[in-house]
């Protein structure tokens, strides 16, 4: 016999103070509403654990188990405590709750730099005898490679390495860095500064890759070149911050692009220093995990970190449930947020 639904279409429209009508409309996806009205029903029936017949019919045709599931226990190794780790945790933290699972973070202390110090770390979690381990983005390579040598079943969250066997899902920056560059040309700009280290990430030098294939695209000879940008390490504060300044100072760009998470408002920094203004001297985008709470209005695309948490989940208990299934890599591709700090040009 087919599963009781306990809470119904009724249930939320009357705890939200909504109609019928309303609530089916947003969780199928009409439209006919604000988006605000739509997510507050969406989450409060997550809340709720109501899943509409669609809904039950996707995780059935991804085959991912989902009903009376035996209650599995996960790990999640993180390395350092920033907003970009917390709205990882919190994607998988909610998805697998949502599904009967829970979830033990892993917090790798940042003095661990040898293999010897990583496997007693690794002994004393008995992270051997977890259902499945969770590998977040920022994860040093070796470390990375240590842990996919594991086994157990895992999930990487973040952009594989070529030769990685492994189920992995990423918030697109590649798609995210075009994107950006496509916005700031529709509007006009041809000089953009790039601003962030190449190196020694990943996803560092995919931001990179991105941001030159773009500029090929478009035509923009010129821009490719590392010499042209603020490419360096920004551990010497004040150097970086004297390297920006010159970049700004010399008028020969009208757009920044700011790739990584944290490093507009030291661009907001340098053109208080030089004292000119966003976007009237130039136009700025930055590469926010979520929005920037002092520049609420900040032109940037949208980045899907939690949602990668979220879809990290399905990965994995599909994995589990389909051990022979290939592996997977899903790139999680965002909007863009025009906000105000991009100023069109005059033809």
């Amino acid at each position: 016999m087919p599963r009781k639904k306990t809470i119904t279409l009724y249930t939320i429209a009357e705890d939200l103070g909504l109609t019928i009508h309303t609530v089916s409309k947003a969780l199928r996806g009409l439209p006919g509403m604000s988006e605000a009205t739509r997510k507050t029903v969406f989450d409060r029936a997550r809340e709720l654990g109501y899943r509409t017949k669609e809904q039950e019919a996707g995780m059935s045709a991804e085959r991912i188990p989902w009903a009376n599931a035996k209650p599995r226990r996960f790990a999640m190794l993180v390395i350092g405590d920033t907003n970009f780790h917390r709205l990882q945790l919190e994607g998988v933290d909610l998805r697998l709750r949502e599904l009967g699972h829970s979830l033990h973070p892993l917090i790798v202390p940042a003095a661990v730099s040898e293999q010897s110090e990583f496997d007693e770390l690794l002994n004393a979690n008995d992270l051997a005898f977890v259902d499945g381990l969770f590998l977040t983005a920022a994860i040093p390579e070796w470390m990375e490679a240590a842990l996919l040598k594991l086994p157990i079943p895992k999930v990487l969250i973040n952009y594989p390495s070529d030769l990685a066997e492994v189920d992995s899902v990423i918030w697109d920056v590649e798609y995210a860095v075009h994107r950006s560059v496509k916005e700031l040309y529709d509007r006009g700009h041809r000089r953009i500064l790039y601003v962030v280290d190449i190196e020694p990430l990943r996803g560092f030098r995919l931001r990179w890759k991105a941001f030159a294939a773009a500029t090929e695209m478009l035509g923009l000879e010129g821009l490719a070149d590392p010499g042209e940008h603020v490419i360096g390490f920004a551990a010497d504060r004040d150097v970086w911050m004297d390297h920006l300044c010159g970049k700004l100072s010399s008028g020969q760009y009208t757009a920044i692009l700011s790739v990584v998470p944290g490093l507009a408002e030291w661009v907001y920094t340098a053109a208080r220093i030089l004292k000119l203004s966003i976007p009237e001297h130039f136009s700025l985008v930055g590469m926010e995990n979520e929005e920037n709470r002092f520049y609420p209005d900040m032109s940037r695309p949208i980045l899907l970190v939690r949602e990668a948490g979220e879809r990290a989940v399905e990965l994995m208990l599909r994995r589990i449930a389909n051990p022979l299934l290939p592996y997977e890599h899903v790139r999680l591709k965002g909007s863009f947020y025009a906000g105000n700090t991009i100023r069109a040009l005059r033809a």
